[in-house]
């Protein structure tokens, strides 16, 4: 079986390194193992240290900036066209247990699934409640144990974010709502039911490939024997940002008004319109491009 790893880098060669000095640890066992990173037109000198330290890795690099969805897709495209039988997505700011990828294709490699996502702690000194935890809990401190949408609200939410690992969360389940922080898709089902759809850029992506996983009637399973840890560093400017305001807003509504329910759907409207009087700056442009179809990067200067 053929893993293809894709990383996307923008701006953080550094820490894209630090995730691949993890991947060179990892047990591949029979498993043929091919790790891509995608530079986003980036500027930075991701592919020197490439080339001078990790030249088994192939790095594609953008000439413009894609953003999260369509910079995966390219290192996804690129996978399938040579033979992958499943793709990894992994943010770059994580760091993987030595077999992280074998519990993962375990699974994957099923009739009947179509991802795997792994379960996600917070890297150490990487928490959101630092103070809340004893010396002895860093590094078990959970970011992620699977996920669900709130479709009253149109919101992600990770199961177990917080917590401290003691055993709660090793129940190997179905769950709806992935993570691309960590989501190994089989080849089989991206060709299926499509790659990250290119009109969100950054956020919600992962919801949309997640929610056409399972309208396809495949599963998505959380398989807590493949663990990693995540640093969190918030590069996108932290929760009510100017970045965040503008994609949340705008593709919020985009994945709203395709996939939820009516109720839901006319309250998201509603909301629309208050934004558009009340909102914030760059919330009120990320309603008006929706309604204007403008997707992709769209309006923000990133």
């Amino acid at each position: 079986m053929k893993i293809s790893i894709v990383i996307l880098n923008y701006k953080s060669a550094d820490i894209t390194i630090n995730c691949l000095r993890s991947l060179r640890k990892i047990n591949t066992g029979k498993e043929k193992i091919e790790i891509i990173v995608v530079d986003n037109n980036s500027g930075d000198d991701i592919k020197t240290q490439v080339l001078n330290n990790f030249p088994e890795v192939i790095l594609l690099e953008n000439s413009v900036n894609l953003g999260f969805s369509g910079g995966s897709n390219e290192g996804a495209r690129y996978a399938l066209k040579n033979g992958a039988d499943a793709v990894l997505f992994l943010n770059n700011d994580t760091i993987v247990d030595k077999n992280l990828v074998l519990e993962l294709a375990e699974e994957v490699n099923k009739d009947e699934v179509g991802g795997v996502v792994p379960k996600i702690y917070f890297e150490k000194g990487y928490e959101f409640h630092k103070a809340r935890y004893k010396k002895e809990d860093l590094g078990k401190v959970i970011w992620y144990a699977g996920g669900r949408m709130d479709w009253s609200n149109l919101i992600g939410q990770n199961v177990g974010v917080d917590e401290v690992d003691n055993g709660q969360f090793d129940d190997r389940k179905e769950i709806k709502l992935a993570t691309g922080c960590c989501f190994m898709v089989s080849s089989k089902t991206l060709n299926r039911v499509g790659l990250y759809d290119d009109k969100y850029f950054l956020y919600y992506e992962d919801a949309d490939l997640s929610e056409r996983i399972n309208r396809a009637g495949l599963k998505i399973i959380y398989q807590p024997k493949a663990i990693l840890w995540h640093k969190n560093a918030g590069s996108s400017g932290g929760s009510g940002s100017e970045l965040q305001d503008y994609y949340i807003s705008r593709n919020r509504m985009l994945f709203g008004m395709k996939y939820a329910p009516i109720k839901t759907k006319t309250a998201l409207i509603k909301e629309s319109l208050r934004l558009l009087t009340i909102g914030r700056k760059w919330q009120k442009k990320g309603i008006k491009d929706y309604y204007r179809g403008k997707f992709g990067k769209g309006s923000y200067n990133i």
